[in-house]
This record gives structure tokens, C-alpha cells and sequence, in this order.
């Protein structure tokens, strides 16, 4: 688990493929000197796991399905990417919670400059745009982002000068492709709200009732629930 927070940016120093996947070395700055092989890594959103650390380069195994439903396979030699280690349980929660599993790529359509920040535009497919929202989350290369507004399939998002300086965004342009992950929390209510009138099977109804609770000592001394 992530938080869309970019620690650092990193460079391709491979990538070989190998049948439908591919193995990437990655070359990443002394701030991430503490992850060991077996750790997840967010690298420009992509959760993967690394197989082997020596000193300041970094491997990892993309699958084929990885690299066909990410921008990861267009990764080359010299290629910048975001980079962050996964999420402590004692740290801020500074964006939004980012699983590292890529829903699709979305095109930037427009890149606007506004005094040192940028207004950019994203198209995505009709099936990811219902789970974007005005003034909700989204996260784009592995940033968390705050949605402006939303225009059909496309929503425009604002880029601070910090943001801009300490990720690859800025060297992106217009025509560019992107890793798209919508907030989980939408995708689960939809899946809820669809199966509200489903039949369930008796055996798999919850048996927590207001009478086991009461059982195991919840609801106070005169039973309120």
C-alpha cells in the first residue's frame, strides 16, 4: 500500500525481455538506500516487488500483463520514473491510499503552464471515468492527485512548482501516455450497490445480530445498541 506521495525519481538502466515479461534495473538515489529484496516498490504507480539490491540499482520482474495494461512497457534505457516505498503504518497518510495495481493508462490532452504550476487534462476510458470525481482522488504516475473537474472522459488536474520539480511530470507533454489508478473505496461501493438486490445464500448471511452482541457484553450495562 502506498500513499501517492513520490519520494524519488529513478533511471532505467535496462530492461531485457524475456517471453511475455521482462526484467528492469533501475538506478535510484541514496533515499531509498533502506529497501532490501522482497520489498514493494511504487515505480510510477506500478506495485512491484524487488529481486535483487546492489548498492544504488534496483531489479525488478514486470509481468506480461503488467506491461500490456501499463505504461511500463514502453520503459527504455534512460527512462525516468517515480518512484516510492510502500506505506509504514506509523507514517502521515499524505495523499490517498494507493494499492500499486494500475487500472489503465489515460493520454495527457492538455498541458497548460500557469505561473510556475500546471493545468493538465487526462482523457481516460468511459469504464475508469465513472469512478473520478470533482474533487476527489486519483492517482496519476503514482502521485495522488486532486481531481479539478471533470469533462466527459477527460478530468483536468493542477500540478504545484514542488510537485513539477520532484517528479517526471513536467517532462511529460501533450500525447503522453500515463498510469491511471481510481480510489478502491469507489470501486467497492459500485460492486455493493450492484449486488444489493442479489439473493444471498442463507449459510452466507452474517450471523452478527443485535443478540450475539449482547451476548459478548456490547451495548452497555442497559443493552442500548
Amino acid at each position: 500500500m502506498f500513499t501517492g506521495i513520490v519520494e524519488a525519481i529513478g533511471q532505467v538502466k535496462n530492461i531485457v525481455r524475456s517471453g511475455a515479461g521482462a526484467t528492469c534495473t533501475i538506478r535510484v538515489p541514496n533515499s531509498l538506500s533502506d529497501c532490501r529484496p522482497g520489498d514493494s516498490l511504487s515505480i510510477d504507480g506500478v506495485c512491484l516487488t524487488l529481486t535483487a539490491v546492489k548498492g544504488d540499482l534496483f531489479t525488478v520482474d514486470i509481468s506480461g500483463e503488467t506491461l500490456a495494461r501499463s505504461t511500463l512497457g514502453s520503459l527504455k534505457q534512460g527512462s525516468m520514473v517515480n518512484l516510492e516505498r510502500a506505506l509504514k503504518l506509523s507514517d502521515r497518510l499524505g495523499g490517498h491510499l494507493v494499492s500499486g495495481h494500475v487500472d489503465g493508462t489515460g493520454t495527457i490532452d492538455k498541458m497548460e503552464r500557469q505561473q510556475g504550476a500546471w493545468l493538465i487534462r487526462i482523457t481516460i476510458d468511459q469504464a475508469l471515468s465513472r469512478y473520478v470525481i470533482e474533487k476527489g482522488s486519483v492517482a496519476v504516475d503514482g502521485m495522488s492527485l486532486t481531481v479539478n473537474r471533470c469533462i466527459g472522459r477527460s478530468f483536468d488536474i493542477s500540478i504545484i512548482p514542488y510537485t513539477a520539480a520532484v517528479t517526471t511530470i513536467s517532462k511529460k507533454r501533450q500525447g503522453d501516455k500515463v498510469n491511471i489508478e481510481v480510489d478502491m473505496i469507489s470501486k467497492y461501493v459500485e460492486k455493493f450497490l450492484s449486488h444489493a438486490d442479489t439473493a444471498v445464500p442463507k449459510e452466507a448471511v452474517s450471523r452478527l445480530d443485535r443478540e450475539l452482541l449482547l451476548r459478548y457484553g456490547f451495548g452497555g450495562n442497559n443493552g442500548d445498541l
